[in-house]
């Protein structure tokens, strides 16, 4: 363990939806003492157990308990946002790091885990409402102004619509008065290794588990979270399984047509995944991929030795 300890401050362990990441993470941790980082952007609600793919039963290994951040911190219905996590994720690592253990950041959400490895200076902005009040006065033409006095308009994906335009004044307006201290922020020296399959073989790993989840409760779990309040936008919000299976429980589609539209959003899902681990790959970001067909203790092996290295 102090061997990793001496070279690396974290580990992070990625790869698409269904690919065995969290089982290989798990492992991981149980053979060096280390301690799990979520970095999914869905398992932090709690009662999502199933949609979300929190597999919890995986961090029980040989009677152990592999202790696990940034799950179920949130309550269904709240909208968790890339700034909530990195600022949690901080608070996990110094923690884990606190009690000579090595922190193992596991997920499949890019953007999260690019925002700590990169170390992204993000900030939560509220809404100004007495300064929105005052711009939906102002005229499209004049609103863009108001935006040029801040900085150049080289995304002119601020002036698309009134919407993100007033937002951008928003937020610049919220910059301009008020400075972020990032000084706290851990300078993250890490190693990324990355799981996968063939993608034929990982379409139908994604099909198997969409039909375990369902014989496994995935409906149930979906109608719970709308008896108990969750509101029906709040559902479709947060996508994939609980959109189309929503979209089923409120009679908006039928069952056949739930699973085919769920299963090919899920397909998409993945695909995007590797296209954000190639984006990052091609960023300068160092990806060990490993061969999700590999017995787990190759896998184990091949980590260990690249580590070592």
């Amino acid at each position: 363990m102090n061997e990793i300890r001496n070279k690396y401050n974290l580990i992070t362990i990625l790869g698409p939806t269904a690919s065995g990441k969290t089982t290989l993470a798990t492992h991981f941790c149980h053979s060096t003492d280390g301690e799990i980082i979520s970095a999914d952007s869905r398992q932090v609600y709690r009662k999502m157990d199933l949609g979300t793919g929190k597999d919890i039963a995986e961090y029980q290994i040989k009677g152990k308990h592999i202790p696990y951040h940034l799950i179920d911190i949130a309550e269904p219905g709240y909208k968790y946002n890339v700034y909530e996590f990195q600022k949690h994720f901080v608070e996990a690592f110094n923690s884990i790091h606190s009690r000579n253990k090595i922190p193992v950041l596991c997920g499949g959400s890019g953007l999260y885990i690019e925002a700590v490895i990169k170390g992204y200076e993000l900030i939560s902005v509220p809404e100004n409402i007495e300064l929105r009040n005052d711009l939906e006065k102002k005229s499209f033409d004049e609103l863009a102004s108001i935006l040029k006095t801040y900085r150049p308009l080289h995304n002119q994906t601020d002036t698309c619509n009134l919407k993100r335009l007033l937002r951008a004044i928003e937020i610049e307006e919220y910059m301009s008065r008020k400075k972020t201290d990032y000084s706290n922020f851990p300078i993250i020296d890490n190693i990324i290794f990355g799981v996968r399959f063939p993608r034929q073989q990982e379409r139908l790993r994604i099909t198997d588990r969409l039909k375990s989840r369902l014989k496994e409760g995935l409906i149930d779990e979906v109608k719970g979270l709308l008896d108990s309040g969750v509101a029906v936008t709040d559902m479709l919000y947060y996508g994939l399984e609980y959109k189309w299976v929503t979209l089923y429980l409120i009679d908006q589609v039928d069952y056949n047509t739930m699973f085919e539209k769920l299963n090919t959003a899920i397909h998409q899902f993945a695909k995007r995944q590797m296209t954000w681990f190639r984006k990052m790959e091609r960023t300068g970001l160092t990806i060990h991929w490993i061969d999700g067909n590999l017995p787990l203790n190759t896998k184990l092996e091949i980590m260990v030795d690249t580590i070592r290295k």
